[in-house]
């Protein structure tokens, strides 16, 4: 009896004297080394910790302490001054610290392949043009980029990994080539640091970033052809191929292609996908890739992206315009910019795209659209063109974000009156002036009121374009670069190209 008591006390002071397992302070992976944060408004820092631990964040002369509540903590920073290189303190039952962080402008840059699309060469397709003499180039240590893993769920995430990194000939050729020649144009122009973070993947369609009560609420038709797909694809004799093996066989094919002038080399990232796990999926990469980046402080958006909704034009419309607001929503900072492209020139890619895209901009503040009919690759949705439109969507920032005042956009249709046996086209965003460049004006089209379209004779008139032909005499409408290719070649003085437009829908 006395031997057991002794061992029962024995193993009780074992017990008084081990140390209790504590969960460690961590912050959102966002928050590491090469971090950029964004200048001027408040900067929320948030993580992980033990219940009821007191977590403590310090940079520069701020130092602010929270209590973690459900295993989650959150501060607020005040108006960091643009600058650095910083060093931030985060401290509770552990210590982590920060080194090397840069405070400026932070941009996320997010959509399909085009956004995607690496300054280096690319498989399966023709390299960014330049890319060689680009990377060599890139010494912008106060550029810097986050490449948020490509992952899809039908649950909302809250943690993403990664590491930021400074640009420089090695690391660069892995940042989109689009947000590299806007943030290192960006950087250039208002000369402070500038941070990117890139969350894209090829070939999604808007809905998979959209939030699912958005869809639920506004747009049921896209879940509804979800749970179509997936019971079509139940009905199927056999297993589809998994996304994985599927992009890897589709790979070995176009290597095997791309060896032998004239085998085609396919443009799909996949054969035949699982609708029940594939990336485009409704919501599915708002829950991974959006998602676990709120309430990261941002000045604004890029995006490039609509390829995959080209056949649903009129549906984007809306669905665009719903997945902007639900992303303003959700951030809390307002109506931020949102700069997006224009879909490309492309042999499949219909001109009602365009017009969603030209129509999305002209009914939603704060955004500006980029027009790129004359970087286009008939032949390949991936135009290797992509310094103009990093550019573009550059000085598009710095007149939205930033209150530089210079034309931005090209010539957009503004309003159409008939004079006789001509339709006068007015425009907005003339800039300096209108012109036509190499020769005489190309892509207009007119009809009378049977709507028979036919090519058009059109001159420049100062700010506006007047259209005829011989075989309308009463014009009701006009049409300007309404193809999947166009050949068209209207500007503003400053250089940018017109969008394509179609009168008699407006």
């Amino acid at each position: 009896m006395k031997n057991r008591l002794i061992g029962q006390c024995f193993v009780l002071g074992l017990l008084l004297t081990v140390t209790p397992v504590s969960a460690e302070v961590k912050p959102n992976g966002l928050f590491c080394d090469n971090a950029v944060l964004q200048q001027g408004v408040e900067v929320p820092v948030w993580g992980t910790a033990r219940e009821g631990e007191v977590v403590t964040v310090e940079i520069e002369k701020q130092k602010v302490s929270t209590t973690a509540k459900d295993g989650k903590w959150m501060v607020r920073l005040k108006n960091l001054k643009a600058g650095g290189p910083y060093v931030m303190k985060i401290s509770g039952d552990n210590a982590i610290t920060l080194s090397n962080l840069l405070v400026g402008e932070v941009w996320l840059c997010s959509g399909q392949s085009n956004m995607d699309r690496k300054l280096g060469a690319a498989a399966g397709g023709p390299p960014i043009q330049n890319h060689e003499a680009e990377a060599a180039a890139a010494q912008f240590p106060e550029v810097r980029f986050f490449n948020v893993p490509s992952r899809k769920t039908d649950t909302l995430q809250t943690e993403v990994s990664g590491n930021w990194q400074p640009c420089n000939p090695q690391t660069v050729l892995g940042l989109s080539a689009v947000g590299y020649f806007f943030g290192s144009e960006l950087h250039k122009s208002i000369k402070v640091p500038v941070g990117l973070i890139v969350s894209a993947w090829g070939g999604t369609p808007a809905e998979a970033w959209t939030p699912h009560e958005v869809l639920e609420k506004d747009f049921p038709q896209t879940l509804e052809r979800q749970r179509k797909a997936i019971a079509d694809s139940a009905k199927k004799p056999s297993e589809p191929l998994t996304e994985q093996s599927e992009m890897s066989a589709q790979s070995k094919t176009n290597q095997a292609n791309a060896k032998s002038p004239g085998k085609p080399v396919s443009k799909k990232p996949w054969l035949e996908r699982n609708p029940a796990d594939a990336p485009q999926r409704p919501s599915c990469l708002y829950n991974a890739m959006i998602n676990p980046l709120l309430p990261y402080a941002l000045r604004g958006v890029i995006w490039y992206q609509g390829e995959a909704n080209s056949h649903k034009a009129k549906e984007y419309l809306t669905l665009f315009q719903a997945m902007i607001a639900s992303w303003r929503k959700v951030w809390n900072q307002g109506e931020f910019p949102f700069l997006f492209v224009q879909i490309a020139p492309y042999q499949t890619m219909v001109p009602e795209i365009r017009e969603a895209q030209l129509l999305a901009w002209k009914t939603t503040p704060n955004t500006a659209m980029v027009v790129t009919t004359d970087v286009g690759d008939a032949k390949n949705i991936h135009p290797a063109n992509k310094r103009p439109v990093g550019e573009r969507l550059a000085l598009a920032a710095r007149a939205l974000a930033y209150g530089e005042k210079h034309e931005y956009s090209g010539p957009t249709y503004e309003s159409m009156t008939v004079q006789g046996a001509q339709a006068v086209v007015t425009f907005r965003h003339c800039g300096s002036g209108l012109q036509a460049k190499e020769g005489e004006l190309r892509g207009f089209a007119i009809a009378g009121e049977n709507l028979q379209f036919v090519p058009a004779k059109a001159e420049i008139k100062g700010n506006t374009v007047t259209v005829s032909s011989d075989a309308v005499p009463s014009p009701k409408a006009v049409r300007y670069g309404w193809a999947n290719v166009p050949d068209i070649n209207l500007f503003n003085q400053e250089g940018l190209p017109a969008s394509p437009f179609r009168t008699d829908t407006q």
